[in-house]
């Protein structure tokens, strides 16, 4: 989950001009990161989660298991970048979304749970560098078994 959540707020920094990247676009990037980062977290906590794209209850569920959420709380202004900003326009009034702190705050969350991941596996990394430790189907971070099928939430008959 970190793995894939890195891969999205790799993107991030390709997005900073808005005459190419509309704040839909990066929104959601950033919403993505966060929500995977978010869940691979309660997941190194052993706790479960729905399936959901709300920052909210995620951090909810984090602070229900006894974790400081208090600095994230600007991030819960990405959800509606996960479906609602996809299929309409994002209205930011005078104010366009502020790419450089939303970056700062998805990449400080990314680093506070990979450490704590690495706490966890025993390794952590050398000085100054930043990993993300390939996900296998053995180790790593996974969230916990949810009582249905593979790919159950594919609609039936749908092209691949």
């Amino acid at each position: 989950m970190l793995a894939m959540a890195r891969k999205d707020a790799t993107a991030l920094g390709g997005m900073h001009d808005p005459a190419v990247f509309a704040d839909e676009v990066y929104g959601f990037h950033a919403q993505q990161a966060t929500e995977k980062t978010l869940k691979a977290w309660l997941t190194l906590r052993g706790v479960e989660y729905p399936r959901t794209h709300d920052l909210t209850l995620l951090l909810h569920l984090l602070e229900q298991s006894g974790q400081s959420t208090d600095s994230l709380a600007g991030l819960v202004e990405l959800t509606g970048f996960s479906v609602q900003f996809r299929y309409e326009a994002y209205d930011c009034g005078d104010e366009p979304l502020d790419r450089a702190t939303t970056g700062q705050r998805v990449l400080a969350l990314l680093r506070r749970v990979q450490g704590l991941a690495e706490e966890e596996q025993g390794t952590p990394p050398p000085a100054g560098v930043e990993r993300v430790a390939p996900q296998s189907p053995d180790t790593g971070p996974r969230r916990p078994a949810r009582p249905t099928t593979p790919h159950a939430h594919r609609r039936k008959g749908r092209a691949r």
